[in-house]
């Protein structure tokens, strides 16, 4: 069996933790891991490393490959797109994949999953899985249904039919409902929560893109790395839309377990502990007479007084506050940020790089103060700046430092000025992370202030 993970969404349902340059699989929620660590690591206890694909794209590339180097997953395959096509281009591209470059027979069994979603427990999910591998060997294409518990707007809902020994007969897809509609679905209680996962063997995920998609399905046969070159021309759609709401060979498999995609901020609120009077808190957080609220800090105390059902979450250049049942509408913050072009919605002030990260920590007029992380045996490229100066202060580790013709070496508590005009370059040679304060003077310190070179001799 093959494990393809979806990892390409720059989803900002969780903003402002989550945004368009560091979406939501990177994030630590419950713990020190991100949720698409706690993907690879739920699947790599039933396959080996090798077996996962995961799908991303460029920008993202690095994020994964220092999640995978984490977990100690760095077998694992990661594809990239060209561009954003949605799901069901997607997973053709990685099903040609697995059948042009890994050698992958038409009875091997794919199975598509999230890199997003909370699940639990381990024992309980590998058996659902199990289940799924052996339906889809009979030529089935299976999805996987949650049981609405309570009326819920922000999942789709798979109406079930008669069962059939472990699965059951898929009866329809629905969208997104409203209240009333959702309410209904609970009521009736043959509707289950849309997981948005599959499982079907690489044969019958090709017959049926014959069936639905030709185009998508012609490109496959040209072979991956044709498929690659021509992923721009291939249609925008989902896999539910594309295959899974047409096809008549679908059944469903009811995920006995927990699953949350952590959708919304109510969402994040299920799956965090609660304190006696259920509060749910993450940071440097005190809280006084407050009642079934989500408090989440970033880089200060916050101190709740008085308040019920509230969900505030705290970053170092935003807070979003909103009452309980209210969260979804964080999206429209985000569409009003995006009409604005505000930097916000795209980025954090931390920003993640190939060699690691750099934090604004402070800036006004004509100047900006950065830390900056080298992780070791990186380097930054070879570069200059025509109207600003930089200061390097190290705090950790051993910086190699070129200027000009310079080359040198500043330990923590040294110093080095890279004058205007001046080529220079940092490297961490150096068996720990490099951590420094770089200081930016000038008339004009935007981030295009900068010609690249190729690397010294």
């Amino acid at each position: 069996m093959k494990i393809l993970i979806l990892a390409g969404g720059g989803g900002s349902r969780l903003f402002p933790l989550s945004r368009k340059s560091y979406p939501k699989q990177f994030l630590c929620l419950e713990d020190d891991c991100s949720l698409l660590m706690h993907t690879v690591k739920r699947f790599i206890s039933f396959v080996s490393a090798e077996d996962i694909v995961i799908i991303t794209n460029q920008k993202y590339f690095y994020h994964v490959q220092n999640e995978l180097s984490e977990c100690h997953a760095e077998a694992a395959h990661i594809l990239l797109e060209p561009v954003a096509r949605n799901t069901a281009p997607a997973i053709a591209l990685g099903v040609e994949f697995c059948r042009s470059e890994l050698g992958c027979a038409d009875e091997e069994v794919l199975l598509v999953a999230a890199a997003d979603h909370v699940i639990r427990p381990l024992n309980k999910f590998q058996q659902c899985m199990r289940t799924a591998e052996k339906e889809a060997m009979t030529g089935k294409w299976v999805t996987f249904g949650i049981p609405a518990k309570k009326p819920e707007t922000g999942y789709g809902y798979i109406e079930a039919g008669k069962k059939f020994d472990d699965v059951m007969q898929v009866v329809s897809f629905k969208e997104k409902p409203d209240l009333a509609t959702a309410e209904k679905y609970v009521a009736v209680g043959n509707y289950f929560w849309n997981s948005g996962m599959f499982a079907f063997t690489l044969e019958t995920i090709k017959r049926e893109l014959e069936t639905w998609q030709p185009k998508i399905a012609q490109q496959m046969d040209a072979g991956y790395k044709q498929m690659l070159e021509n992923f721009a021309n291939l249609p925008e759609i989902s896999i539910d839309y594309a295959v899974a709401e047409r096809s008549k060979n679908v059944c469903m498999v009811e995920m006995s377990c927990y699953w949350n995609d952590i959708g919304s901020w109510d969402a994040m609120y299920d799956i965090l502990p609660k304190d006696d009077n259920g509060n749910a808190v993450k940071g440097d957080v005190l809280t006084f007479e407050c009642k079934d609220s989500l408090i989440i800090g970033c880089d200060r105390l916050i101190a709740g007084i008085g308040l019920d059902d509230l969900l505030l979450v705290e970053t170092d250049d935003v807070i979003v506050v909103a009452k309980k049942g209210e969260s979804q509408k964080v999206k429209n913050v985000v569409e009003k940020l995006k009409s604005m072009n505000r930097k916000e919605v795209v980025e954090h002030t931390t920003i993640f790089h190939a060699w690691g990260t750099s934090s604004i920590i402070g800036q006004g007029k004509g100047y900006r103060m950065k830390k900056v992380r080298v992780m070791p045996g990186k380097k930054l490229a070879l570069q200059m700046h025509y109207h600003r100066t930089e200061h390097w202060v190290v705090l950790r580790g051993t910086a190699e430092v070129v200027r000009g013709e310079e080359r040198m070496f500043i330990h923590e508590e040294e110093s080095v000025f890279i004058p205007q005009t001046v080529r220079h370059q940092l490297a961490n040679p150096g068996k720990i992370p490099l951590e420094l304060i770089e200081i930016q003077n000038g008339a004009y310190i935007g981030e295009d202030d900068i010609v690249r070179f190729a690397d010294p001799e």
